[in-house]
């Protein structure tokens, strides 16, 4: 099948842009990411419209039957989801959802600490990001829920901890994976005696965006600083309604399961803790298998950097929800009282499992016509040395934002970045490297079509383009003040100076939050 290429071209932005601008408008996801994917195929195939629609149902196809064998990533995830929908479903069955929002009332003092509580779960739970948002939500919605903050602010308090953290630790999916490409490029530039992982290390600090998105959540956190969209859902959460009734039930919903009186709070803990740590042991047992049939000598970090991330999460999640049942049967719930719990709770998953697969059928023809590739295009011009960190922040932003894809972004950036620096400056390698990291959780953050951002929506059990839309505000913040950053150290050469340029516009971004703030009128309960 002849496929025309639109490689170089601006053409190729048009899928991702239509997809993403009619669900800003329409508010209808699975039609916007259609919309895009058949745009993209026509343009793929010429218009032509036989060899289009062969051209799809192969596509689509691919998405769990590829080279003659399963997809097994996209299955393993799939399989999470509805694993992990079972788990939540019964662990709201047997009551514990409901004992540990009781412990937290008597506990929890307040909004403000079930927020807290939530950011530092995030912090905790760093090995991968889809498993942050949705295992994270999972124990924090009950106690959100009945401080009555709304299901909106409890995704962005899921997306804005989980790639953040993710990518600026070492010893986690997103770790592992930068590592691997930097030691790469390192290596194919003449620094193959630099240490991967000081290096990473190295990049910590310069990685604006985490940085600044953390900070900003924290005083989101502690100060309530509600503005926008965001405004409007936490106002309407006071008043009981957690997210839009109208819309009908968000992903991941359970709104209908009676629960029983019985219910321990280590019935919610013990599944999630064994769900954790049996993904952490398949996460270091199948990159020790990787390595050993390498003949690589085993390490922590070299594990997490062969790892077979959705496998890992699928099988632990077998081993939580084998926990789980038992603990419900142990407490003597009603037998079809479980059942009915793992029937919906594996329904509940579904409206996420569409659009993450939308998604990835659009991620897979925006790949073929190479909007990234074309993105990446726009830095080789005559750009000032000074201010490289800065542009590369921003198109490694626009990248991701088109193609939904940090880990794309990265693959297909973080090459030309290196290429730029040896070109020009190679002191300002890593700033380089770093902002292009930035750049594209700061995209991933924005886009509709993220799965990240589709993942902490189905965690917070929230309607996904409310959570696109009263995150976007803060996201566009931090990412003013990472530009700001990028700016001075880029034209001084010092990180230093750059983090007190980003400092200083965040800590006037706050003073302007507060005063936006303090301006309407308070929210209260009804």
């Amino acid at each position: 099948m002849t496929v025309l290429s639109y490689a170089d071209s601006a053409l190729s932005l048009l899928p991702p842009v239509v997809a993403i601008l009619l669900a800003v408008f329409t508010r209808r996801v699975l039609l916007s990411l259609g919309i895009g994917i058949l745009l993209g195929t026509l343009l793929l195939n010429d218009f032509a419209l036989g060899q289009s629609a062969s051209f799809l149902v192969k596509n689509v196809s691919e998405l769990v039957w590829s080279d003659g064998a399963a997809n097994t990533w996209n299955l393993y995830i799939l399989g999470f989801l509805i694993l992990l929908g079972m788990l939540t479903a019964l662990i709201t069955v047997s009551g514990s959802a409901r004992a540990f929002a009781d412990w937290a009332q008597n506990h929890i003092r307040n909004e403000r600490d079930a927020k807290l509580l939530t950011m530092f779960l995030g912090c905790v739970v760093f090995i991968d990001d889809y498993f942050n948002s949705l295992v994270v939500g999972s124990v924090a919605r009950p106690v959100t829920d009945k401080y009555r903050i709304s299901r909106a602010k409890l995704a962005y308090l899921l997306d804005s901890t989980a790639a953040p953290v993710c990518v600026i630790s070492p010893v986690s999916s997103w770790g592992a994976y930068i590592i691997a490409l930097i030691g790469g490029i390192l290596a194919s530039h003449g620094f193959a005696d630099s240490g991967h992982l000081s290096v990473f290390i190295q990049m910590i600090p310069m990685n604006f965006y985490a940085i600044f998105a953390l900070l900003l959540l924290l005083c989101v956190s502690f100060m309530g600083l509600d503005v926008g969209p965001m405004r409007r859902h936490e106002a309407s959460a006071k008043k009981g309604n957690l997210y839009d009734a109208s819309k009908g039930l968000p992903p991941g919903a359970n709104a209908d399961l009676p629960e029983a009186d019985t219910g321990k709070i280590l019935g919610l803990f013990l599944p999630i803790t064994v769900l954790v740590f049996a993904t952490f042991y398949f996460m270091v047992d199948s990159g020790a298998a990787a390595l050993a049939s390498e003949g690589i000598e085993f390490s922590l970090i070299a594990a997490f950097e062969k790892t077979d991330v959705s496998s890992s999460l699928f099988f632990g999640a077998i081993v939580g929800l084998v926990v789980t049942i038992v603990l419900v049967v142990i407490q003597g719930v009603d037998k079809k009282l479980v059942l009915k719990g793992i029937i919906q709770g594996g329904r509940s998953m579904l409206p996420a499992i569409y659009i993450l697969l939308f998604a990835w059928t659009i991620a897979g023809i925006i790949g073929q016509l190479e909007t990234g590739k074309f993105m990446a295009s726009l830095a080789t011009g005559n750009i000032p040395d000074a201010l490289l960190p800065a542009v590369l922040f921003v198109l490694a932003g626009l990248t991701a934002f088109a193609t939904g894809t940090s880990w794309g972004t990265f693959g297909i950036m973080l090459p030309i970045a290196a290429d730029m620096a040896m070109g020009s400056n190679a002191s300002m390698m890593l700033p380089m490297l770093a902002s292009v990291l930035a750049g594209a959780v700061f995209g991933d953050h924005c886009s509709p079509i993220s799965d990240t951002t589709i993942l902490s929506s189905t965690g917070a059990s929230c309607h996904h383009i409310d959570h696109v839309l009263t995150q976007l505000p803060y996201a566009l913040i931090v990412a003013l003040i990472s530009l700001v950053g990028y700016t001075v150290m880029g034209m001084t050469q010092s990180l230093m100076l750059g983090l007190a340029a980003g400092s200083v516009v965040f800590l006037i971004s706050l003073a302007v939050l507060k005063a936006k703030a303090v301006d309407k009128e308070p929210i209260t309960a009804s």
